[in-house]
């Protein structure tokens, strides 16, 4: 399964494919960011980062795209922005006829290192680890996207696979 994971965000938005099966080494396919200068007008970042989106879903060929779910956060703004973009990586992926997850960072964090409190240096360590990689992909936000993809392979296919069975039954 292939899977591009989205951390959303306004400024930064991560993005990660990595490929896999639960039980089974996990490939990195590509990692990065979608930037958006804060400078620039609201609709002009959502546009940018909906055809940074269309280009790696087009490069990529995911199967599937896990998002970070938003989460209430005190900053209003920030919680706002980060639900905009979300929205944008749902609203693509949909387009394309891809699945979509939502994933809670707790979810994530507890996935990738086994604590559902671990830190941003905790995860991109584990990340670089389960990917085999020399280093963490940087920035933050491509970490955390990886993470998300990884996430929803180990998670996301077992409940794949039951809901096609209970399919099947039908």
């Amino acid at each position: 399964m292939r899977v591009l994971g989205v951390d959303p965000g306004l400024t930064r938005c991560g993005v990660g494919v990595v490929e896999g099966t639960p039980g089974r080494p996990l490939t990195l396919v590509g990692v990065g960011v979608i930037r958006t200068p804060a400078s620039m007008d609201l609709s002009r970042r959502l546009l940018a980062i909906e055809q940074g989106l269309e280009a790696w879903l087009t490069e990529h060929r995911p199967e599937a795209v896990a998002v970070e779910r938003v989460f209430s956060q005190h900053n209003v703004s920030t919680v706002m922005g980060t639900a905009q973009a979300s929205a944008v990586a749902m609203l693509v992926a949909a387009r394309h006829g891809l699945p979509v997850a939502l994933h809670t960072p707790s979810e994530v964090k507890a996935a990738i290192s086994g604590s559902g409190r671990a830190d941003k240096d905790q995860v991109a360590t584990m990340v670089a680890r389960v990917l085999r990689l020399a280093e963490p992909p940087k920035p933050a936000d491509a970490a955390d996207a990886a993470a998300l993809a990884i996430c929803h392979i180990w998670r996301g296919t077992a409940q794949n696979r039951l809901a096609a069975a209970i399919a099947k039954q039908r």
